[in-house]
């Protein structure tokens, strides 16, 4: 498909070539645009301005291009942002959730674009802020706030922002009596912190220079962190580590993992100078969490061959892998997502034929119960509850048409109470919009789910255009839940789509393997499958279907492109990894090596080589037709690096043989999750829908079905 003449002839900007080769296994690669990659990405990370100026001139010069090929859709985007505004309530707060003689919460102002947070008496009464976003962010181009952890005696705060977008934040600790911070200050941190048991003190996680959580510490409150204790070094670069505490007050959690391995060590809260102890030592292939559980651990493990998995325990006493007994036994396709532990209660949140439900185990009979829902496809959140010795725990509710809503469950009475129901200010109709799950048979005899929802007015003809997103990678599942944003598309004729590809869990943990390493490309062919099947069930028409990705699904996008560009008639890639062998082969970059076990190593492997160099979208780019392309970056992105899209647009440019646009815009100010005020983002959301209107010819500023 050519869309010559939705788009105005400008010529883009030329990128230099400067040819790089580079061998391995006897392979050598030609790169011509590597040197934009700057050769100080570690520094431009920590501050932007000293990014070479030839990378910035560039940079800018495709903002410009991309700019102007939009700029006459700046209407329509400020149409969109006023009806995606328009559906969220400005000044929405949380339902507190109670913790002691306190409830805590958050809430926004009227026009705010940071979260406040708050705390209210335990049965309410005054909201007393504890943390302003909006005050803290002033002057700021980018602001975003980590983890929040108030201590057990509630006379302390331990917060911490990122002002950058690179995902080094800062913590700092407040008195929550003065509203004053103290005087710590801890640079380069994973973006929270765990109190010790005393509260006079606190766990934390260090990032190294290449962006990985090598080392946790302990600070105690005056000292110089210069001299905080180092509790745990994780020397192996391949894997995360993370610290927790339990709600009881008594663990401390030293989590590692990379994507198929787990390794916990254990601190007691209120001895933070004793030495971890070691669970069970890290064992390719086997996954475990804990969880409290009074005098037990419950643990969340694919042990025995469990792909998905099942529940055991272990004694607090003496939690290692020998004494490990099973709870809940593994049921091939019921995959366990996550396990809470309370005082008489075990909840689980599991997925069976594609749908979330949670689970009620009671600790002294063993009797269950399930929460579960009706409609065809739906997204089930578990909040739980701060405290242990509960019975009443708080869980979430959406689907596609559903706005979300909040209830507190009471796990011994059964009783639901409806907290809350997401706020549509604008007004929202649910009859006015129709949702339904789909199958889409694959290359393999395979059945892709797709989510999908359009206005009930909207022709099911092949004329209606389509938002098709996916991902499917790492496991994650894309969850059927209401987005208010895409009402702005479905209100003017489109069909909006997930893809649960392969390579999430949407089908069980099986899904997620059938969709990794030398499977990968299942994730690719489940994509198209899924385009294919909404054109044959006339629900859109190939030249009118926008397909969408984000992160690891703009490496989707950039695959589907290469293998299917006919299929569609735009592609959005936001923040894509498009560059997948080349990152592969550097292991400074920060998610190089915990990488590995998701798409393989192919620095120590000649097959891993062969396999990412046959899709990573960059490399396969080839002289053919293309649609009209949109890549989406950060500058400061650790995940994904700025020169990746850079790179893929600029062959893209060079190799394709039509005339559509490949646009690229970029933020300067920020990272992976791109704006990080919420009405900044909405901006963003509205210029990429704009894209999608304006190659499907749906340009006019309103909506033809309010």
């Amino acid at each position: 498909m050519t869309n010559t003449g939705t788009f105005p002839q400008i010529q883009p900007p030329t990128t230099e070539e400067r040819p790089t080769e580079d061998t391995r296994h006897g392979v050598t690669r030609v790169d011509e645009f590597a040197w934009l990659r700057a050769d100080n990405w570690q520094e431009v990370f920590r501050d932007p301005t000293t990014l070479e100026p030839a990378i910035r001139d560039h940079l800018n010069a495709e903002n410009i291009y991309q700019t102007a090929l939009m700029a006459d859709t700046v209407e329509l985007q400020k149409a969109l942002f006023q009806e995606m505004k328009g559906r969220i309530k400005e000044d929405d707060s949380s339902v507190p959730m109670k913790d002691g003689p306190y409830a805590y919460g958050s809430s926004f102002k009227k026009g705010g674009e940071q979260p406040r947070y708050f705390r209210t008496p335990r049965d309410g009464g005054p909201e007393e802020i504890i943390l302003d976003g909006d005050l803290e962010a002033e002057g700021k181009a980018y602001f975003r706030i980590g983890g929040l952890d108030h201590s057990s005696d509630h006379d302390r705060l331990l917060w911490a922002f990122d002002d950058k977008g690179s995902e080094f934040f800062t913590l700092h600790v407040r008195d929550l009596t003065t509203g004053k911070d103290l005087v710590d200050q801890i640079e380069d941190t994973g973006g929270g912190g765990v109190w010790n048991a005393g509260n006079d003190g606190f766990f934390y996680t260090r990032l190294d220079q290449n962006h990985r959580p090598s080392k946790i510490f302990f600070h105690a409150l005056g000292t110089d962190p210069a001299e905080d204790r180092l509790i745990h070094e994780e020397t192996d670069p391949g894997f995360f580590m993370n610290v927790a505490g339990s709600r009881r007050k008594d663990w401390i959690f030293i989590g590692i993992n990379d994507h198929e391995t787990s390794e916990y060590h254990l601190l007691s809260m209120a001895d933070p100078m004793a030495k971890p102890l070691l669970v069970a030592q890290r064992q390719t292939g086997l996954q475990y969490d804990l969880e409290e559980g009074g005098d037990i651990f419950f643990i969340l493990t694919n042990a025995d061959g469990a792909t998905d998995f099942k529940i055991m325990t272990a004694p607090v006493s003496d939690p290692v892998r020998a004494n490990w007994k099973d709870l809940v036994p593994h049921e091939p396709g019921r995959l366990i997502l996550s396990v809470l532990g309370f005082k008489d209660f075990m909840v689980r949140l599991e997925r069976k034929d594609g749908l979330p439900r949670i689970v009620i185990r009671d600790r002294n009979s063993g009797e269950e119960h399930m929460i579960a829902f009706e409609e065809e496809a739906y997204s089930l959140g578990l909040s739980g509850s701060y405290e242990y010795d509960t019975d009443v725990i708080r869980f979430s509710y959406s689907s596609m048409t559903t706005p979300s809503q909040l209830f507190d469950y009471n796990l011994r009475t059964r009783e639901r109470v409806l907290l809350k129901t997401q706020e549509v200010p604008s007004g929202h109709n649910p009859e006015n919009y129709v949702t339904r799950r789909l199958m889409a048979p694959a290359h393999d005899g395979e059945l892709v789910p797709i989510s999908l929802i359009y206005h009930r007015d909207t022709p099911l003809d092949g004329s209606a255009p389509c938002l098709l997103y996916g991902y499917g990678s790492y496991g994650i599942t894309i969850p059927a839940s209401f987005n208010t944003n895409c009402l702005s598309l479905a209100d003017r004729g489109f069909v909006y789509a997930i893809a649960h590809v392969r390579g999430g869990k949407d089908k069980g943990y099986a899904w997620y393997e059938d969709g990794k390493r030398e499977k990968k490309t299942n994730t690719f062919h489940d994509f198209i499958a899924a385009a294919r099947h909404l054109v044959a069930e006339r629900y859109t028409s190939h030249d009118r279907i926008v397909a969408e990705g984000g992160s690891a699904g703009g490496m989707l996008m950039g695959a589907i492109a290469n293998m299917a560009p006919e299929a569609f008639g735009g592609i959005i890639a936001e923040v894509p990894f498009v560059d997948v062998l080349t990152t592969m082969l550097d292991d400074t970059l920060p998610l190089t090596p915990p990488e590995w076990p998701e798409w393989g190593n192919p620095i120590a492997s000649e097959a891993d080589y062969k396999t990412i160099s046959a899709y990573s979208p960059y490399d396969n780019v080839e002289a053919m037709h293309y649609p009209p392309i949109l890549a989406v970056a950060g500058l400061t992105d650790p995940r994904v690096t700025y020169w990746e899209p850079a790179k893929w647009v600029a062959r893209l440019r060079k190799l394709k043989t039509d005339s559509n646009p490949v646009l690229f815009r970029i933020n300067m100010d920020a990272g992976h999750a791109g704006a990080s005020g919420r009405f900044s983002r909405l901006e963003e959301i509205a210029y990429i829908y704009a894209f999608a209107l304006k190659v499907t010819g749906k340009v006019s500023v309103e909506p033809a079905k309010p």
